[in-house]
């Protein structure tokens, strides 16, 4: 199973390491989450259905499903399964207001 990523999701695994590479100064923590990020995904190619479904009133996401990064618990990969292919829509700590974000999404998701 392949892999894509909406430019939203690779903004935010950009702006996570950033987060802990300049704002912590903590260098390893920001590679062992950008590993972590794409050790998970492969774990999701391995079993897409793992993830619960995101719960939403809106129709347009009722197919999208979320699963933690490893080892970064509070750090959720919201992604569609396809037939062939995962696609991650955002990578969101949950400190953020990720209801609206993901919501904001829904309007805009094939």
């Amino acid at each position: 199973m392949k892999e894509t990523y909406r430019q939203a999701a690779s903004d935010d695994v950009v702006r996570q390491f950033r987060y802990y590479l300049v704002t912590l100064n903590l260098p390893d923590v920001a590679v062992r989450f950008r590993t972590a990020v794409r050790q998970t995904i492969q774990f999701l190619q391995q079993h897409p259905l793992v993830g619960p479904r995101y719960r939403s009133s809106n129709p347009q996401l009722q197919t999208l499903r979320t699963w933690a990064v490893a080892g970064f618990e509070a750090i959720r990969i919201y992604y569609l399964v396809d037939e062939d292919t995962i696609r991650v829509i955002r990578i969101l700590h949950g400190k953020r207001d990720v209801k609206r974000i993901i919501e904001r999404e829904g309007g805009i998701l094939p």
